[in-house]
């Protein structure tokens, strides 16, 4: 995910603020300062910036401290729920009905990924048991009918194509042919350009109006920063756009454009691409993105993850040890059998707390076999209780798995900070709250 070095600058901040036990005005100030200057490194529009630190301090030195927070937690959870605001607020889900018929139109710049979202979002729909048609509208760019072709046969999604018609008129057409077929949903893919121009806007307006799409979704590289808002105004100016989807959000974006998009253009950022495969992509939220972003993981989208993955006893059994702060190396063990399951390596690592700076980390999936050997070199009582390493028992650890005495040491400290981290997200009582919600539905 984006937003690696903001999270790095951030944790730092309140690394600092946990060591007084007693914060005053200055500290406050202090704080606010870094937090902006890392905002602002971070491509954050600068007035978006500044109202943002405003918000916060205001709360911050106004606060009552309640009982259960230190007021270096309390400083966390107003940052966070700042930036839950800054990200939308609530979820935008997409504007879609079952027996109904439902037009998506996604439009943007080339390059930014357009096509194979089309792809990914279709995907998506019809594992929510929708029936999508996508129709190649863009004519214009060299081989994008046929990469269209080719993302419907890899996902098994049908494509409408007409080579010898107009977009507008194609458009039409797809609609009468996804009404007579049985589909109940239509994902236009536009042309795009190099830059806004007024062939390009003349064009999705005229598709607007002929097909009047329920959804006008922009879809804009993450990679891209402030330019990316600066394009979504233009589109939404013009189009009264709907929602956002972000593409390139695993890469090493600044989170500039997620942090700025709504509150510059009103529109929601309603779906992120985190993948190169065409299941990547999911509906953005802002609570957990922003539980992210202050360097406290996204246990939800962990959990949520597993629940499809895991069988119900253990998805109950890995929330509670959560909430409870009671997991241990036997239930890593446990996550990690079944982790291949759940995506990427590195967007499963980046949900957890603790974890830091993933810029630099070369993470693939031998990296799990390397972790899962370390800690079948542990005895039971070792994974049950990790304080009893010791040095010599790191060294027989470290001899037992193939690995370094520097990486065992490395596992225990990532360990001990993810359990602080959890602390300290319960000490709230929303992870709790939120988790044992999400386990009732």
């Amino acid at each position: 995910m984006g937003f690696e070095n903001l999270t790095e600058k951030l944790t730092a901040v309140f690394k600092r603020l946990g060591s007084k036990g007693k914060l005053i005005e200055e500290d406050i100030k202090s704080a606010m300062r870094e937090v902006k200057l890392a905002l602002l490194e971070a491509d954050v529009n600068y007035s978006v910036a500044k109202k943002f630190i405003t918000r916060v301090s205001e709360k911050a030195l106004g606060a009552e401290i309640m009982k259960s927070l230190t007021p270096a937690q309390m400083v966390i959870k107003i940052v966070r729920d700042e930036l839950v605001s800054l990200l939308g607020g609530n979820d935008s889900k997409l504007n879609v009905y079952k027996g109904k018929m439902n037009v998506i139109m996604l439009c943007g710049l080339q390059g930014a990924g357009k096509t194979t979202h089309c792809a990914k979002l279709a995907v998506y729909l019809r594992n929510k048991k929708f029936k999508p048609l996508i129709a190649a509208c863009d004519i214009y760019r060299p081989a994008a009918i046929d990469q269209l072709e080719i993302l419907g046969k890899n996902s098994k999604v049908s494509v409408f194509v007409d080579r010898n018609d107009n977009p507008v008129n194609i458009s039409c057409k797809a609609l009468d042919y996804a009404k007579q077929n049985g589909y109940d949903t239509l994902i236009l893919d536009t042309a795009g350009r190099l830059h806004i121009d007024e062939n390009l806007m003349n064009e999705l307006k005229s598709i607007n109006e002929k097909v009047n799409p329920k959804e006008i979704l922009l879809v804009l590289d993450s990679m891209t920063g402030q330019d990316a808002v600066n394009v979504a105004k233009s589109f939404n100016d013009l189009l009264s756009i709907t929602g956002v989807i972000l593409t390139k959000f695993d890469g090493d974006a600044r989170g500039g454009a997620a942090l700025t998009i709504r509150e510059t253009t009103g529109a929601p950022i309603k779906f992120i691409g985190t993948g190169e495969k065409l299941g990547d992509i999911e509906p953005f939220k802002p609570e957990r993105i922003a539980t992210r972003i202050i360097g406290m993981g996204d246990i939800l989208s962990l959990i949520e993850s597993a629940q499809e993955n895991f069988d119900k006893e253990n998805t109950e059994k890995m929330a509670k040890k959560f909430t409870e702060n009671k997991f241990d190396f036997e239930d890593f063990l446990s996550l990690f059998s079944q982790m291949r399951k759940m995506g990427p390596l590195k967007s499963i690592i980046s949900k957890l707390p603790g974890v830091g700076n993933l810029n630099n980390l070369n993470i693939d999936d031998k990296l799990v076999d390397k972790v899962e050997a370390v800690i079948l070199s542990m005895t039971r009582e070792e994974r049950k209780n990790p304080k009893i390493i010791c040095s010599s028992r790191k060294k027989r650890i470290a001899s037992g798995s193939g690995s370094k005495v520097e990486d065992v040491n490395n596992l225990l400290k990532r360990f001990e900070e993810m359990k602080k981290l959890m602390k300290q997200i319960n000490g709230s009582g929303f992870l709790g709250r939120a988790l044992f919600s999400r386990l009732k539905k």
